[in-house]
């Protein structure tokens, strides 16, 4: 048996510029972070040659190519296994529509168990790329990839996509006490909407072209809060990560709606500095930067949606168990 704990993400300024279509002409740069919340994958052989994978339902397949589950299928044929294991998957939240990476640390997670399986661990590098190529280049997923980066190496991270298909995966150098307040400062509520993201990604890849400059914009602000952290210029950085947000909103027309700004402005007027919706947008999890000290009246005016207590996450993904 086999068990790897992949961690999910946040996603503060950047978002949209790793892109293919858009950073293999004009570079692009993303800031996010692990947070302490994970998929965990469980693998062990089976006594026959069938495939049994369990998540929210219960499949058991004769054959690769009957398996519904598309990150199980497509990472078993980019490992080399075709029968004879067992599969489950387990999340820390809904597995679907939060906006924190979870298809993505999925994939990464499902990599990480079957290439231990076969005796042939991979680099972190090799893990997120893998996982990468069965998102958007097997599957045609319209996403990113910066998800499949953050879930391997985990950390909080900028991430330099190159025009030659390389990714730099720098790490941000927080002071322990900036961690710290900075840890204090985030908080995630889960607004009830879950959506499929698929909608949303595809028309901001759609409009690359269109967004160029409210890209360009990001990819200066991911290195400007880069650079807050650095200094612990904290109320700057969520200063920052609202005017990312009123950037972000225009690269599609269903990133956020009538519900989604009534509780972004709801919070902001409580105390909160900044904050966005995680991932493409239209629902999922709101993410906001508040002081310690207005969180109680965040809470308050926020009243009814469900609070998800997280901490920023310095580990990827790993093998936690194994006999």
């Amino acid at each position: 048996m086999i068990v790897t704990r992949t961690p999910l993400r946040i996603s503060f300024a950047g978002g949209g510029s790793d892109f293919p279509n858009f950073y293999r002409r004009h570079g692009g740069t993303v800031l996010a972070s692990a947070i302490d919340k994970y998929i965990h994958v469980i693998l062990q052989d089976r006594y026959d040659d069938k495939i049994r994978v369990g998540y929210s339902t219960t499949e058991l397949a004769d054959s690769l190519e009957n398996v519904q589950h598309e990150l199980v299928r497509e990472s078993m044929r980019r490992v080399g296994i075709d029968r004879g294991i067992e599969l489950s998957t387990m999340a820390d939240v809904p597995s679907t529509g939060t906006g924190l990476g979870s298809s993505s640390s999925v994939t990464v997670g499902l990599l990480e168990a079957m290439y231990a399986h076969v005796g042939d661990p991979q680099t972190r590098k090799t893990l997120a790329r893998d996982a990468a190529t069965i998102e958007i280049d097997v599957l045609g997923k319209p996403i990113g990839i910066q998800d499949q980066y953050i879930a391997s190496f985990g950390g909080f991270r900028r991430l330099r996509f190159r025009t030659d298909d390389t990714v730099d995966v720098e790490t941000v150098a927080l002071a322990p006490d900036v961690r710290h307040r900075l840890d204090e400062r985030l908080m995630l509520f889960y607004t009830g909407i879950g959506r499929d993201a698929s909608s949303v990604l595809e028309e901001q890849r759609s409009r690359v072209e269109e967004n160029e400059s409210a890209l360009g914009q990001l990819i200066e602000m991911a290195d400007e809060m880069h650079e807050y952290l650095l200094s612990g210029s904290l109320d700057e950085f969520g200063l920052a990560l609202d005017h990312c947000w009123s950037i972000k909103k225009g690269l599609a027309s269903n990133v956020s709606n009538e519900h989604v700004d009534a509780l972004y402005s709801a919070a902001k007027t409580a105390g909160a500095l900044g904050g966005k919706i995680t991932g493409a947008g239209g629902g999922g999890f709101l993410l906001l930067y508040c002081e310690s000290s207005k969180q109680r009246a965040v809470r308050k005016a926020l009243t009814g949606l469900r609070e998800l207590f997280f901490h920023l996450e310095p580990d990827g993904a790993k093998v936690l168990f194994r006999t």
